[in-house]
């Protein structure tokens, strides 16, 4: 089993996360680092991907190649703000099924609000990635891992950008068998449940809202 949080720290995921924490750093380009970071991303999250053998012929002779196993890759964003990373993952793996979870945080009680929820089917077979750019309370991840399993999914992972100590410990707790991936575990959350330092808020800083 894979540990329970992997902070991903190779020079350009760190260097391109500091020009996304700047203030002064445009929605345009937000959205590309996003983007980009996030294929960087994948490539850990995909790590353990199981793999089979299959017979192919190359120009030369006969052989056995590895190939990903069984069912397709199932990507599922937390909405709104896990649209960015799943963008840049579907450029990396363009025949993952995708699902959404729709969850907003009610303001005073901080608890996640569900409004949406698609999902791909057979999701029991699938190996799945839930993407959010912020692990902060970890309510609104936890609650969207909850309903994954309630459909009956069981490989697990979740990716971000950023991750509090809070959340992390919050999505210990609730769901000790998902690992969670991230680029930076930062110092905490200040009263409004925000991570600090952090980069404000992902989804007004990726579509240029307030």
């Amino acid at each position: 089993m894979p540990q329970h949080l992997t902070i991903v720290t190779h020079p350009l995921v760190s260097h391109k996360l500091t020009i996304m924490r700047k203030k002064e750093t445009s929605t345009a380009g937000f959205r590309k680092l996003l983007r980009e970071i996030s294929l960087l991303l994948a490539y850990e999250v995909t790590r353990e991907l199981p793999l089979t053998t299959e017979t192919i012929e190359t120009p030369i002779e006969t052989m056995e190649a590895p190939v990903i196993e069984g069912r397709k890759l199932a990507l599922v964003s937390i909405l709104r703000a896990g649209n960015g990373l799943l963008d840049g993952i579907l450029e990396l793996i363009p025949a993952a099924r995708v699902g959404f979870i729709g969850l907003y945080r009610d303001p005073e009680t901080l608890q996640p609000v569900e409004y949406y929820k698609k999902l791909p089917e057979h999701m029991e077979d699938r190996y799945t990635i839930v993407v959010d750019p912020m692990l902060a309370t970890g309510n609104s991840s936890v609650a969207a891992i909850d309903m994954l399993k309630a459909a009956g999914a069981k490989n697990i992972r979740f990716l971000c950008l950023l991750a509090s100590p809070e959340g992390v410990a919050r999505m210990k707790a609730a769901h000790p068998d998902v690992p969670v991936v991230t680029a930076a575990l930062d110092r905490g959350l200040d009263d409004h449940g925000y991570i600090v330092p952090g980069l404000g808020d992902a989804g007004d800083r990726m579509f240029g809202t307030r």
